[in-house]
């Protein structure tokens, strides 16, 4: 399962911040930084390490530090499917560049709910969409 991309594509948000690279990787790499600006979770930045998302209504999902890489990266295994990578580049001018992925999108696949990935990625895509847009920037600045 690990790695594998279904046949769906991968969603991918980019967005230019006004903030330091130190700030943006704080939000990305800390428990209380994510939750600030997505969901709540008991992540520690140690790679290999497991955690736990509290996604609200659909419950606890268990997930895993894959990749670590100081003020550049973080990715972790969400679920039994998906992969989601925070990736930073610093920029001139004390701006950062930072990118979402959620990939593990399979046409045939279902959550551990039953829903349908087909289904799930549309509503997904809309979420990250105002998360990484509106919600990143607005925690960013507060």
């Amino acid at each position: 399962m690990m790695g594998k991309q279904g046949n769906l594509p991968e969603i991918r948000k980019t967005i230019i911040v006004d903030a330091s690279i130190e700030k943006v990787w704080e939000a990305v790499s800390t428990s209380d930084g994510i939750a600030g600006w997505w969901m709540p979770s008991t992540f520690e930045s140690i790679l290999g390490k497991e955690f736990v998302l509290h996604a609200g209504p659909y419950g606890d999902s268990p997930c895993k530090v894959t990749e670590l890489v100081s003020h550049n990266r973080v990715g972790f295994d969400w679920g039994k499917d998906w992969h989601v990578l925070f990736e930073l580049q610093q920029l001139a001018g004390g701006k950062t560049e930072f990118t979402l992925v959620h990939s593990g999108w399979d046409a045939e696949g279902v959550t551990e709910f039953g829903q349908p990935h087909t289904a799930i990625r549309g509503h997904m895509k809309d979420g990250w969409e105002k998360i990484v847009k509106e919600k990143f920037p607005a925690y960013l600045t507060s």
